[in-house]
């Protein structure tokens, strides 16, 4: 694959994940005005920082609902601070979903 058709892939997954409201445009554009030419692999490092984060947030969230009783606090925590991790690379549906948790963590609803 060359370079145009890589590019254009790139650019049509995007747009794809901003309609299917995945991604916030206006969050991520931001991020993106903020790479310059000092720092021109800054999106990179912040999204891939997201994903690292991502996965020990997720286990920790696993392990907490593991034990029993559940420490909603704690959980409600984690799910915080995922929560602002989302908001900061515009991953919407994924800080949505955290908001919703939450809301089952202040109802100490494990089931949810």
């Amino acid at each position: 694959m060359n370079s145009n058709q890589l590019q254009h892939q790139v650019l049509y997954m995007r747009r794809s994940l901003f309609d299917q409201g995945y991604l916030d445009s206006e969050q991520l554009i931001q991020l993106e005005d903020l790479q310059d030419d000092a720092n021109p692999n800054f999106v990179e490092e912040v999204v891939s920082l997201f994903y690292s984060d991502s996965a020990r947030l997720i286990q920790n969230i696993e392990q907490t609902l593991s034990n029993r009783p559940v420490d909603f606090s704690r959980l409600d925590d984690i799910l915080h601070q995922f929560k602002g991790s989302c908001s900061s690379i515009g991953a919407k549906k994924v800080k949505d979903a955290c908001s919703q948790f939450r809301e089952y963590c202040n109802a100490g609803n494990a089931e949810g």
